[in-house]
């Protein structure tokens, strides 16, 4: 168990990082971040900013020897710098279990060896290999890079094996999946918190909305029955066990408008639909990200109000300006949080802000009100 005083090493700097660092920092620890980006959310509130690339040997052993664990706040860390970096002290989560959700085709495979059930898809290493796709998967369907795709990017909804082909093409052949589209009722995901003797405790389910392809708001509680909550939360559970994962990490899932529920995506970090942790739970995804890696004991994780998250992306920001930041405050349930980027830009995440209300459809009318209100300054 590492006590308040000890130093933690985060990878990576953007605002994910940033908001570990406050809730470390609140608890009395040391944060020392490692990323190449100078003006970084993270970098510019940790103790001590290392700045240099993930694959810098020297820089590695210099955050190795300065902490007593290390942990990360994006999945895309390569994975001989965790283990590079185990050789100094813990680190979690393990390049093992990073290494799984850094790979459509490994996930996706890793999460139907655990008896759940994915949204049906197959593997697409070589053109030929879409040649009898319609044996495996209906059209339409989306072809998404096995690697590296986030927030809508590396994706293309395709309505044929041409279509699929020549998208194919434009993302160079490089891995694939080539997945079934399914009709939705709703997505939701889970957040959890693992310790490194195996107990785990969830978030209540979050209910999501994304708008090309990023999340723009999360609800919560989350529209489902008690049953489908708990199934989900039992399936991610399962996906962190057999991962042998320790911190916090996020399953985000399909609910089909027959009922089923499909595991669409892991994250092994903390999560955008987390977000509503921050103002509406006892303890907020961060902090028990702290808790996990330091050895503490959990916090909890009770719904203290229900919760509407919404995204505030750089299309906001009109140009020369910011928003008219008043929409938001001049609500006294609502919780502003900005992320300290300079540069904002379309489809950048720049914050986001938590509105509190009676239930969650009066929260998510209050929430998209503001955002009306933002857009309209915007234009």
């Amino acid at each position: 168990m590492l006590q308040p005083g000890a130093t933690i090493g985060m990878l990576g700097g953007g605002q994910l990082g940033r908001m570990f660092i406050v809730a470390a920092r609140t608890l009395g620890y040391r944060v020392i971040v490692l990323e190449p980006d100078p003006h970084s959310p993270a970098g510019l509130l940790a103790d001590q900013h290392i700045q240099a690339a993930y694959d810098d040997t020297q820089a590695l052993e210099q955050l190795g020897r300065s902490c007593e664990v290390i942990t990360t706040e994006f999945e895309n860390i390569p994975a001989q710098t965790l283990k590079k970096l185990s050789e100094y002290c813990p680190v979690h989560p393990s390049a093992e279990a990073v290494q799984v959700a850094q790979d459509r085709i490994v996930e996706k495979t890793f999460v139907r060896a655990c008896g759940l059930s994915p949204v049906p898809f197959m593997p697409v290493r070589a053109l030929a290999d879409l040649s009898e796709a319609e044996k495996y998967i209906q059209f339409p369907a989306i072809l998404k890079t096995a690697r590296l795709g986030y927030d809508g990017k590396g994706q293309m909804t395709v309505k044929s094996i041409a279509e699929a082909e020549l998208a194919f093409k434009q993302f160079n052949q490089v891995d694939c999946v080539l997945e079934q589209r399914v009709e939705l009722e709703r997505e939701v995901s889970v957040i959890l918190g693992r310790n490194q003797h195996g107990d785990v405790q969830c978030f209540p389910v979050a209910e999501n909305e994304h708008r090309q392809g990023i999340l723009h708001q999360t609800s919560v509680p989350a529209r489902i029955s008690v049953e489908l909550e708990q199934q989900a939360q039992q399936a991610a559970m399962t996906l962190a066990s057999q991962l042998n994962f320790v911190g916090v990490m996020a399953v985000e899932f399909f609910v089909t408008k027959s009922g089923e529920l499909l595991v669409n995506e892991m994250a092994p970090r903390t999560h955008n639909s987390g977000h509503y942790t921050l103002d509406a739970c006892v303890t907020s995804q961060f902090e028990q990200q702290v808790r996990m890696v330091c050895d503490l004991p959990f916090g909890s994780t009770r719904l203290v109000s229900p919760v509407a998250m919404i995204n505030l992306l750089g299309d906001l920001w009109p140009k020369g300006g910011q928003p008219d930041w008043l929409k938001v405050l001049s609500d006294p349930e609502t919780k502003l949080h900005l992320y300290g980027k300079a540069l904002a830009r379309k489809g950048r995440k720049m914050g986001h802000y938590c509105t509190l209300a009676a239930n969650a459809e009066e929260a998510s009318h209050k929430a998209n009100a503001i955002f009306q209100q933002l857009e309209r300054v915007s234009e």
